[in-house]
């Protein structure tokens, strides 16, 4: 293809994924489940796990992968593409970010960190030793030292994208759930990356990279809140006229965030929490207020369902085939689950917050989504896992965030307002 044809070629994916996206929400939402869990759905649909297994000719013409064209292709587009509708997704999450009410329960969303990291971690390490000494499911290569710290790090995983979208449709921003599970799964999600970042440097047998990743990953949060954050609150006035935000401060609030997805990509930390961390650090009021107004629309209806969608048209399941990786899928769904959902909730409730509001953190943090589809793609790539321990990673990551929505509900209540979770007032 020439560049005319891909540019041609790439409107017609849009044009299907934004459509299977909808249609697929139409039917997800009768089911409870938000318009997120659709477009991750949609996305494994189009690719080879159904629309390549039905009809194989059409998904290849449709989705063309050919690593042999050096990026020449039309997924290489997509690629790109979907990542500037999850960075630009993330600065509008952290742009909602109540950094007063995370103060507030602090210790709360720290419990819950470290409750959702320990125990998950504890299992997924007791699993990868099962696995590494009775089973298969790591290659040869891979020592259990570096076994151990990968499952344990997918374990610990929360879908911090997924998470966010989730709590947006269920009107939870700025509530006390909301927060503090944002809080949560954004220093868990770190941690996770930190140690995977450990396990390719083992793999390498470079620990200066591992070195580089968390160093750089702390350096940058310090520097961001403690340094560009007061200057932008100073300077905010230069970019508000009449009172609204002026094109030159629409233009500096995405250069910044551009710039913070760039510097933790270069680190080999995830774009999301470059964008996350500088869409925090954002002046509130009349900046922030219009930098959702006019970011926010075309994010979420257009350039997000292509992140979800690119993910799962990469996405492989069909290779859990027999009853013994079935078997050991359940062991890491339990292990997923206690050690994730009901360690939050413990840590919750041990922190103060009600019961009710307890098991609705407890059930967002053990969302995993396609940030487990990320970071175990990576091991995959990578060689530390096999593909059969791939597919019960996925359906384990499937599993989870399919359960989160109505499981909530259930626990919770569907869109109830009561006293215990409604929205902190807005702050001065």
């Amino acid at each position: 293809m020439n560049n005319l044809q891909l540019a041609v070629h790439f409107f017609l994916q849009l044009a299907v994924i934004l459509a299977v996206c909808r249609m697929v929400g139409a039917v997800a939402a009768r089911l409870g489940q938000p318009q997120v869990v659709a477009e991750m759905i949609a996305g494994v649909l189009l690719g080879p796990s159904l629309f390549g297994l039905v009809l194989p000719e059409w998904q290849r013409w449709l989705f063309p992968w050919d690593p042999t064209q050096a990026g020449r292709d039309t997924q290489s587009y997509l690629f790109p593409v979907s990542q500037l509708g999850l960075a630009l997704y993330m600065f509008v999450v952290g742009l909602e970010f109540r950094f007063d009410i995370l103060q507030r329960r602090l210790a709360s969303s720290v419990a819950v960190s470290v409750a959702g990291m320990v125990a998950p971690f504890v299992l997924g390490g007791g699993l990868a030793w099962i696995f590494f000494h009775q089973t298969s499911l790591f290659p040869a290569r891979t020592s259990l030292f570096e076994a151990v710290l990968f499952l344990g790090a997918s374990m610990c995983i929360t879908a911090f994208p997924m998470l966010a979208r989730i709590i947006h449709f269920k009107k939870l921003t700025g509530t006390i759930m909301g927060t503090v599970a944002l809080g949560a799964g954004a220093i868990d999600d770190a941690a996770a990356w930190c140690l995977l970042a450990v396990v390719l440097a083992s793999f390498d047998n470079d620990p200066g990279r591992a070195m580089l990743n968390i160093g750089g990953g702390v350096a940058y949060v310090a520097f961001t809140l403690a340094l560009v954050r007061p200057l932008l609150a100073r300077g905010q006035g230069g970019l508000i006229k009449e009172g609204g935000l002026t094109e030159a401060g629409l233009v500096v609030g995405l250069a910044l965030m551009a710039l913070g997805a760039w510097f933790t990509d270069l680190i080999g930390l995830h774009a999301v929490f470059g964008a996350f961390v500088m869409g925090v650090a954002m002046p509130r009021g009349v900046v922030s207020r219009d930098l959702i107004g006019r970011i926010q629309p075309l994010t979420v209806a257009l350039l997000l369902p292509l992140f979800f969608a690119f993910s799962g048209l990469n996405t492989k399941i069909t290779l859990l085939n027999s009853a013994f990786l079935w078997l050991m899928c359940g062991a890491v769904l339990v292990a997923a689950i206690l050690g994730k959902g009901v360690a939050c909730w413990l840590a919750a409730r041990a922190t103060g917050i009600s019961h009710r509001e307890a098991l609705g953190i407890g059930t967002l943090m053990n969302a995993r989504g396609l940030m487990e589809l990320i970071i175990i793609n990576i091991g995959l790539q990578r060689g530390v896992i096999s593909a059969e321990l791939f597919s019960v990673l996925v359906i384990m990551a499937v599993v989870t965030t399919l359960m989160a929505s109505p499981l909530f509900d259930r626990l919770v209540g569907a869109g109830e307002a009561s006293r215990e979770h409604r929205p902190y007032p807005p702050p001065d």
